[in-house]
């Protein structure tokens, strides 16, 4: 693996919680003030047509983005900051500079190189995290990250900062829920402005405080403070740490701000808000008020003020000159960080394995393997091959169980509750914390069952849609290094949610690779491949398969599968037929039988949805001028619609008749077996498409 946690210090000077030294009251009043210039010119930038195009700007939440920023410990601590938090940022050591690169969406820009919006402030060498607009998601982010810390026994904290509307999302609780249950080192920083947009906090939640919410919690500490006053913010901050570095549990600050202005560029409050109420936001504001406080204590002259706004306007007048000139993104860099190039075994996977396996040494026949046996063998040498790897899902650690399944059936046993676990029951969770937990290091390997079915996974969509962009978004600095097993498809009597395909839309998200095996030594190599590779694999099992004799394999010992490879069921010259998953035994049977007719039919087996080898679908056209596309999911919205486009636009003169697909009716999969019948595809329907095609 590529870097090793024992280079992360075991420890780290806590925060002093003592009063503030007069260099530190100093500090706080510079960063204050330069943060409200940088919040002040934003606008300027949008106006005159250089960037800044979406400004959220941070004036009235000073107090408690000064105390944030300077609490956190670059490079030990690991900070979630949101749209907001200009200030928090700065303070934490983003430049004024690389504030305004952000700010123009320029090339340099360390956030994101242009590829995320403006106001979106990061600096990953300092492990200030680069974060979506999918408003308090990276609060699962930040718990998987508190997890990781737990696991590998760090003294670091993790900051996550969001407004308090954003806590009405189901993920925060999720993630509130996991934080407490695993008593995690993570301090969730609630800045209230009252309104979420322009909906007041009391159309969100009914407690005036939304962090009250979440009082009942056991292992978790609500901690109020004035997030106008940098004094009392600070001095929350403080105690929040404390309380998170004793391994007591979790934080809320609850920081009570203000709004002075609208809620961005694109927001016009004068319509919800009042001249009075405006009035007596900016009666709040914080900057004037810490400036009196200084001046009134005695510890600061009106020339000692002066000289530090001076030298901030100095500050930004140097860092704009630099800023404006940057060069702007290549548009010819847009296909760079989508996916990191995967880990490529040794060969191209494309041989057949013996269909008969050789004699052991006892000149006995190597017993074939069931596909589910392949998984857990192959789930195992993993474990046993890099200590850093880890599964949780629903239901995978419970004594000799191992999930619906018993696909992680001995695992607990063998690699202990530290790194086999059972998460919650919220697959958003499972998936934001997996996201989380591998930003503790490169080396870190995460398998999750993502849900016991696939037909489950919908509320990790959000979740699944953030991970597919972190590495384009971030600019290539970031890519959750995670498996995703899903249990997918029917032909088990199950119904509704228990026998449903999910790939049609996944094969859509660019960013996340897609993988289906029809057979147990596949099952074997595509997993091991995923689970090596950097970046996300979504893999997902035919569960009719498991045990199916269809789908049994002699497995070589180290066996992979690289990414994008179909392979060779049956060669032939007559028509093609393409397939993935449970349907690919459909059309060798349909085949067989074609056989007896005199047909050479050629069957392959994608194996790799995302990357897809197309050139092995396009050469074997290319020779039988025929092809039949035959999937589980829908007909209508699924993969093979993509499949049957691209071979219509780039093969039609070597097409000698329609391309014909084969897959579910459109209708959701019924409990009824007779029912389950009618809609799914067989080897019937695949032997009709067939015949259709070469009759044309």
């Amino acid at each position: 693996m590529t870097e090793s946690l024992l280079a992360a210090p075991e420890t780290a000077a806590a925060p002093s919680a003592v009063a503030p030294t007069r260099e530190e009251l100093r500090r706080w009043y510079s960063l204050m003030h330069l943060g409200r210039v940088l919040d002040d010119k934003a606008p300027n930038y949008l106006k005159q047509g250089l960037g800044w195009s979406y400004h959220a700007p941070c004036a009235g939440h000073d107090g408690i983005q000064v105390a944030l920023g300077t609490t956190f410990r670059p490079t030990f601590d690991y900070l979630f900051p949101y749209y907001r938090d200009l200030t928090t940022c700065l303070a934490a050591g983003v430049t004024p500079e690389q504030i305004l690169l952000n700010g123009m969406s320029k090339a340099s820009d360390v956030s994101s190189g242009g590829r995320h919006m403006s106001n979106h402030f990061a600096r990953h060498d300092l492990y200030v995290w680069n974060v979506s607009s999918c408003v308090s998601n990276h609060a699962q982010h930040a718990a998987g990250l508190g997890r990781a810390i737990r696991s590998y026994g760090l003294q670091s904290l993790v900051y996550c900062s969001m407004g308090e509307s954003s806590t009405s999302e189901g993920y925060f609780y999720e993630a509130v829920n996991g934080s407490s249950l695993g008593k995690l080192p993570v301090i969730f920083v609630i800045q209230d402005n009252g309104y979420g947009i322009s909906v007041p906090k009391r159309q969100q939640t009914a407690n005036h405080y939304a962090s009250d919410n979440f009082a009942s919690f056991p292992n978790l500490k609500v901690v109020h403070c004035d997030g106008t006053d940098v004094l009392d913010s600070v001095r929350a901050l403080r105690e929040a740490a404390a309380f998170a570095q004793s391994g007591a549990g979790c934080v809320l600050v609850h920081a009570d701000c203000v709004r002075i202005g609208s809620h961005s560029n694109s927001d016009r409050h004068e319509l919800y808000r009042d001249d009075e109420e405006l009035a007596a936001a900016r009666e709040r504001d914080p900057l004037p008020r810490f400036r009196r406080f200084l001046l009134e204590s005695g510890g600061f002259s009106e020339e000692e003020l002066r000289a530090i706004e001076d030298e901030n306007a100095r500050t930004y007048e140097s860092a704009a000159d630099r800023a404006r000139t940057a060069p702007d993104p290549d548009p010819r860099s847009i296909h760079d960080f989508v996916l990191p190039e995967p880990w490529v075994p040794d060969g191209d996977g494309l041989a057949d394995v013996p269909r008969t396996p050789p004699a052991s040494a006892d000149g006995r026949a190597n017993r074939e393997s069931t596909l589910i046996h392949a998984i857990n063998e192959t789930m195992k040498d993993l474990f046993r091959e890099n200590s850093d790897t880890f599964i949780w899902g629903q239901d995978v650690a419970s004594k000799e169980k191992g999930g619906i399944f018993n696909v992680t059936k001995g695992m607990e046993k063998e690699f202990g509750s530290h790194r086999v676990f059972n998460a919650p029951i919220a697959e958003d969770y499972i998936l934001g914390m997996a996201d989380g937990f591998s930003r503790i290091c490169d080396g870190v390997r995460v398998i999750v069952e993502g849900a016991e079915f696939a037909d489950y996974f919908w509320p990790a969509a959000e979740q699944m849609v953030e991970m597919s962009h972190e590495y384009w978004r971030t600019n290539g600095q970031f890519v959750p290094n995670v498996t995703v097993r899903l249990a997918s498809g029917g032909y088990i009597g199950g119904g509704l949610y228990h026998s449903q395909n999910v790939e049609g839309w996944l094969t859509t998200l660019p960013g996340i690779r897609i993988v289906v095996p029809a057979f147990a030594d596949d099952a074997a190599g595509l997993l091991r491949t995923a689970v090596r590779s950097r970046g996300i694999t979504l893999y997902l099992e035919p569960k009719f398969l498991y045990n199916s004799p269809l789908a049994k394999a002699f497995v070589p010992d180290g066996f992979a599968v690289p990414f994008g490879k179909a392979r060779l069921r049956r060669p032939g010259t007559d028509l093609t037929i393409v397939a993935y998953g449970t349907p690919v035994h459909w059309a060798l049977e349909a085949a067989g039988t074609l056989a007896k007719e005199g047909k050479e039919v050629e069957v392959i087996d994608l194996r790799s949805l995302a990357p897809l080898d197309f050139e092995a679908i396009a050469d074997s056209v290319r020779k039988t001028s025929r092809l039949v596309i035959a999937h589980e999911d829908k007909v209508q919205g699924g993969f093979g619609g993509e499949i049957a486009a691209r071979v219509t636009s780039e093969l039609f003169e070597y097409l000698d008749a329609p391309v014909e697909r084969v897959g579910s009716t459109f209708t959701p999969v019924g409990f009824n077996r007779i029912l389950e019948r009618a809609i799914l595809p067989d080897t019937a329907r695949v032997l009709a498409a067939a015949r259709k095609v070469l009759a044309y």
